[in-house]
């Protein structure tokens, strides 16, 4: 409440002259808030609300600007105050890619996606964003036996076990370190891309779908690892046909936009599934990390989702047996070994 009263006399400050209310419009999976300001007139915007103990705005507005530059369709700033962690942003509306997703709809939403990623790909380049390099992506992969293992499943692996299992992560990270490097949103899916189908929030490019929110962890990184996170998502899952569909158009966007993508397209579908097992298993222990240490339960439900991606590619590639083995152990199955390369 008292972070409420602080934003309302933010406001009041900066337009004593305009009545407003104020309501909560989202949370996320960090500390940050956000809440709908709605004038008198029926206009609205979001203020994003980060406690500076708590959470820093800077590396968001660093990102807004970078993504902004490229034509991406991201949130628009109109003020600042960063001392108490709030940032007053244009409003993209409430309709996540999640909410309105369909089977008619799907083929053209993705297109706008894969173009929008395809459009902040291009503008990338080193020393801007911090590397997605060996320490991060590792710490990412040890999310997975110390969260969703130990805590989630109270399993702990013998000496055995973990010699195994880093042997495999060594593997898993030099085919993910050995991609090209581009810009990476991280966490590029169905509920952080907005739906702008009508209204004010298309802002000047009323063709500008989709909305991008959520991009303050961006990093320099894989190229596949985006379009990973957009077509193997934790909370949609479409059949592998249709997956693959829109990764060929993908693949085919960033040739002709000059993106240093493997030329061949079977590599890069392997570079995409191994980026994907990364991610997956990373997302397994966060999720573990948010109901165990943080009390957040509602990312519970979407844990099998993502244990069907990793058990799917670690029964394609005989290398990922140890973390197949693990997952069977984690939800008591024993499976007969069909492992192929």
């Amino acid at each position: 409440m008292k972070r409420q009263q602080l934003i309302t006399a933010w406001l009041t400050q900066r337009w004593p002259d305009r009545a407003f209310t104020l309501s909560p419009a989202s949370a996320d999976a960090s500390f940050r808030r956000y809440f709908r300001v709605t004038w008198a007139d029926g206009s609205t915007l979001i203020v994003m609300d980060a406690p500076p103990e708590l959470e820093d705005c800077r590396p968001w507005l660093h990102v807004q600007q970078l993504f902004h530059a490229t034509g991406a369709h991201v949130p628009e700033v109109i003020a600042q105050d960063l001392d108490h962690g709030f940032l007053l942003l244009s409003d993209l509306g409430n309709a996540t890619y999640l909410s309105v997703l369909n089977q008619d709809n799907a083929a053209a939403l993705y297109q706008d996606a894969l173009a929008a990623l395809v459009l902040i790909q291009r503008a990338s380049r080193p020393g801007v964003l911090p590397e997605y390099d060996y320490a991060l992506l590792k710490k990412e992969l040890d999310l997975f036996p110390d969260w969703y293992l130990a805590q989630h499943h109270q399993i702990t692996l013998t000496d055995a076990q973990r010699a195994e299992l880093d042997t495999v992560f060594e593997r898993l990270l030099a085919m993910n370190l050995a991609e090209p490097k581009v810009f990476v949103h991280r966490d590029y899916h169905s509920r952080n891309l907005m739906h702008l189908a009508t209204g004010e929030n298309l802002g000047a490019n009323p063709s500008a779908n989709p909305g991008i929110i959520d991009f303050q962890d961006a990093v320099y990184g894989p190229m596949s690892y985006d379009v990973v996170s957009l077509l193997k998502d934790a909370y949609i899952q479409w059949d592998e046909e249709t997956a693959l569909d829109y990764l060929v158009r993908y693949w085919d966007m960033a040739r002709q936009a000059g993106l240093p993508i493997a030329a061949d397209f079977g590599e890069f579908h392997r570079q995409y599934e191994w980026m994907g097992l990364q991610r997956h298993l990373k997302v397994l222990g966060i999720f573990a990390r948010l109901y165990h240490r943080d009390g957040k339960d509602g990312y519970l439900k979407d844990l099998p989702l993502v244990e069907h991606y990793v058990r799917q590619t670690c029964e394609r590639y005989a290398g990922f047996k140890p973390i197949l083995a693990l997952l069977d152990q984690a939800q008591g199955q024993t499976k007969e070994a069909g492992y192929t390369f």
